[in-house]
């Protein structure tokens, strides 16, 4: 094996060995192969390894990650449904381009749909659910850009469990893994960090108050700016 193609393979086994250990301490049933793999490739595509518009090459990806084609395969249909990657018949995976418009498109859906899981979770929310919402905050703090949108899932995620609705949340995913590529480019400019710490505790407390009213207009406001700033950046970096 290739030098570089060896030590991209080690470091991807790394990444596998930590996202088992990662998911241990949240799930009892281990990852399979597929998600494993998938989970994989998904870190190259939003860390910009892949780049937009990259070919994925099936056969090389297999090799590295030490798998059959197989479970590349089933990555790849998962992560074109996650909007990450584009299927072109007879030619193959591709890198999905940065787009203006699927930022706008996400960013409006999650605001259909946030306000209101939100305050439907803030009447239920426990103490150690707020508490566990705090460190996230301030983990954030401390957080590069490549972790940094994962983070910010964890803590929304934190936020909307307490509502109890398994398949609003299972979307709100979904729609954070695909913002996750373009929340890079927000996470390193510390005056939005800044502000994003305030508006995330600004929810916490939110919760404390157990004002879902209040709660929800601080979500859609905090959703507005996010998208506003993502949308302001991604457009100077595709229009370069």
């Amino acid at each position: 094996m290739p030098p570089v193609a060896a030590k991209r393979r080690t470091k991807e086994a790394s990444t596998i060995s930590e996202v088992v250990a990662d998911e241990s301490t949240r799930k009892i049933v281990r990852p399979t192969t597929v998600e494993l793999v998938t989970t994989a490739v998904r870190q190259r595509i939003l860390s910009g390894d892949l780049a937009p518009g990259e070919a994925l090459r099936q056969e090389a990806l297999a090799e590295e990650l030490g798998v059959s084609r197989v479970p590349i395969r089933e990555a790849i249909t998962r992560l074109t449904a996650e909007g990450l990657l584009t299927n072109v018949p007879h030619k193959g995976a591709y890198v999905s381009e940065l787009s203006i418009d699927e930022v706008r498109e996400t960013f409006d859906i999650r605001l259909r749909l946030e306000p209101w899981i939100f305050s439907e979770a803030i009447p239920r929310i426990s103490e150690a659910e707020m508490g566990k919402a705090e460190r996230l905050v301030k983990e954030m703090d401390k957080a590069d850009s490549g972790v940094w949108g994962q983070l910010n899932w964890r803590l929304h995620e934190t936020l909307y469990l307490p509502a109890q609705r398994d398949i609003t949340l299972q979307m709100l995913r979904v729609l954070h893994d695909r913002c996750d590529r373009y929340f890079r480019f927000q996470a390193v400019q510390v005056p939005i960090r800044e502000q994003s710490h305030d508006e995330h505790m600004g929810l916490v407390q939110a919760c404390r108050k157990r004002d879902a009213k209040l709660g929800a207009k601080l979500l859609e406001q905090h959703v507005k700016t996010a998208a506003q700033q993502i949308m302001s950046v991604v457009d100077a970096v595709v229009t370069r």
